[in-house]
């Protein structure tokens, strides 16, 4: 049998700046967006070629806004990301990589190139650059 992650919430205090930071600087996809009542809105986002969404919302968990910490993204070229993410206006980080125990800027070796961004609330995410699929 599978498992497949398909969904994880993120806290925020603000649904609507939530929804515009994931959807128009972020550049998730807008799956649904839908109230239903006044204490109930959720919104289900999906980062493009990903199987697994995320939700903002209100009334839909009780964690504090902001405390989503490591979430992560892989993609396969990290300065694209990176260059698409402060083109959209997101504050980004510098590319980094580890040495050891310790993070540098700069790129790295296969699966060891991040970068690093927080929602408006602070929930935090890496981006991971990850080796091209050997298609042969």
């Amino acid at each position: 049998m599978d498992w497949k992650l398909e969904v994880v919430v993120v806290p925020v205090s603000d649904v609507d700046r939530a929804t515009r930071f994931y959807a128009e600087q972020v550049g998730f996809v807008v799956d649904h967006d839908t109230r239903i009542d006044d204490d109930t809105h959720i919104v289900q986002l999906t980062p493009p070629g990903s199987a697994c969404s995320i939700v903002v919302g209100a009334g839909i968990v009780e964690s504090t806004p902001g405390s989503a910490k490591g979430l992560q993204l892989v993609v396969s070229d990290i300065e694209a990301a990176r260059a698409e993410l402060v083109e959209r206006g997101v504050e980004t980080g510098p590319i980094v990589h580890y040495d050891g125990a310790d993070q540098v800027e700069g790129r790295g070796e296969a699966w060891n190139s991040f970068i690093y961004f927080s929602d408006p609330d602070g929930n935090s995410w890496a981006v991971q650059e990850r080796p091209a699929v050997d298609a042969g």
